[in-house]
């Protein structure tokens, strides 16, 4: 785990700061705890379609009434950046054991944060289910409970470090603990008026990767009271950091009895983006391709690993990976896993195109037409990518780009407004008709230097060499549609393909 909060694993993980907070260190779950010998009513495991889990899922989850649930809040992020939203496919399974089965299944209809960015400044979300849970709920805390309180925690978290399907428990696991004084998760920066700091002060008894949202549980008579859920530690050798619930009630209650109700957060389109390891990407196709053909996915060269090396382009390789595309709200729509790396080069552009195992008809995601004409400088275009959309015009085409040891040719400087970072990598720059493509944002010049990685140099067709801080440039793939032909194969020996030829590399 890490003070990032990000106790589930990698639901998010690449193309903006929002994956960055989605890596953790991870351990056994419930660590010093056991199996639990029988359901909780009010425990539930909140299920996302993008979750590494077969059984979907994500996060510890605790039924309050009826109709609404508590966890954390960065269980509920999105690409979309939404503080409140409406999560299609989203559901939670309450009053089981097992992750998998039994219980009561339920579906989010809404999910309020109580900030847009809960790692800092509030880690808590409500969500409203789509129909009542018939099951006895836990009791809210009148106040904040007390150092040395005994609680008892659970959650669903990763029983080994890998994350594969051997190290997800499909059991509910447990724990009796306590809370301990603030200054005991100080390592944490723990904000002491609204956390807790909760586990054995050695880590061996404390929540752990994927039990984020979870409870911390306070006997009261017959009932159980919940005053936290997890929200994030630094490591495994020292006790975790809870929200404390009684911080946030009066925001709660606002929500619950419909009198300070938040209205749904305004969001970017972002249909058709897509996740590639830690860079952005999209489908595409050409003004030929079939619904039945296997979906192609483009990206940027530098984002393959290892790079292809200056000079070099790397063709049909295999490749396996995961790939996530959104839908307009920026949730998942559908993945995909990649078969083939078709193609990467640095050398006088900067792309991947992956082909995809399944066909366009089976993704049922947008879809995106490769031009076959570069673009003139004042033309408009969108930067697409998980997470971010960026408005931008075309104020130059360099013809020469520089950086690191590698060179592109007919590049594309956006305006000094435009401001893609470096997650945005392979992101497709999108004309005004919302579908064609013209090329994938590429890189920018960080701090000033000249031909650096991060820093790329213009270099004009008399050779001089010029250099623009804070400028981003995108990478043209016009010359790609010509290198295609029917069932998404590519071939570089058709006439008018101008792609580098493969040399001796990988």
């Amino acid at each position: 785990m890490n003070r990032l909060r990000t106790l589930w694993t990698a639901v998010v993980t690449g193309a903006a700061v929002a994956a960055a907070v989605l890596v953790a260190t991870q351990a056994s779950a419930i660590r010093g705890g056991q199996e639990a010998t029988q359901p909780y009513s009010f425990a539930g495991s909140l299920q996302r379609p993008e979750s590494p889990r077969a059984d979907g899922h994500v996060c510890g989850v605790t039924l309050i009434a009826p109709l609404w649930a508590v966890t954390a809040g960065h269980c509920a992020r999105n690409w979309g950046g939404a503080q409140v939203g409406t999560p299609p496919n989203w559901t939670v399974r309450f009053g089981s054991v097992s992750a998998s089965s039994g219980g009561q299944v339920v579906a989010v209809e809404k999910f309020y944060t109580f900030h847009r960015y809960p790692i800092t400044n509030g880690d808590i979300a409500l969500l409203r289910l789509a129909r009542p849970v018939d099951a006895a709920p836990a009791a809210l805390p009148a106040a904040r409970p007390a150092d040395g309180t005994p609680v008892r925690i659970m959650g669903w978290g990763q029983i080994c470090a890998e994350r594969e399907p051997q190290c997800f428990p499909d059991r509910l696991h447990e724990a009796d603990t306590v809370i301990q004084p603030a200054n005991e998760c100080a390592a944490s920066s723990i904000f002491e008026h609204r956390e807790l700091c909760i586990g054995s002060l050695d880590g061996s008894v404390a929540a752990t990767n994927m039990d984020s949202g979870g409870p911390a549980l306070v006997r009261t008579g017959e009932g159980w009271t919940v005053v936290g859920t997890v929200a994030g530690a630094n490591g495994d050798d020292q006790p975790v950091i809870y929200t404390a619930v009684d911080f946030y009630l009066s925001w709660m209650q606002g929500i619950i009895d419909g009198t300070a109700v938040p209205e749904d957060s305004p969001i970017p389109d972002l249909e058709g983006a897509a996740e590639v390891g830690n860079c952005s990407g999209s489908v595409v196709r050409t003004a030929t391709s079939s619904p039945d053909d296997p979906a192609l996915l483009l990206t940027n060269g530098h984002c393959v690993s290892p790079r292809p090396a200056p000079g070099t382009a790397v063709v049909d390789q295999p490749d396996v990976q995961t790939v996530r595309i959104l839908d307009r709200q920026g949730y998942h729509r559908a993945s995909a896993g990649t078969s083939r790396l078709l193609y990467a080069t640095m050398t006088g552009t900067d792309i991947a195109l992956y082909r995809l195992d399944r066909t366009y008809a089976e993704l049922g995601v947008k879809v995106f037409t490769l031009a076959t004409a570069p673009v003139a400088p004042g033309t408009r275009l969108a930067v697409v990518a998980p997470g971010n959309r960026f408005e931008c015009t075309v104020d130059a085409v360099i013809p020469q780009l520089r950086e690191g040891g590698y060179q592109q040719d007919d590049a594309y400087r956006y305006d000094a407004a435009c401001g893609p970072r470096h997650g945005d990598s392979g992101a497709p720059l999108v004309l005004a008709d919302g579908s064609t493509i013209v090329g994938v944002h590429g890189t920018g010049n960080d701090d000033g230097e000249e031909c650096t990685e991060n820093n790329p140099c213009e270099v004009a067709a008399d050779g001089t060499v010029r250099v623009e801080q804070g400028r981003r440039y995108g990478q043209r793939t016009t010359m790609l549609a010509a290198c295609l032909t029917t069932g998404s194969v590519l071939d570089l020996t058709l006439p008018d393909c101008t792609l580098p030829a493969p040399a001796a590399e990988r």
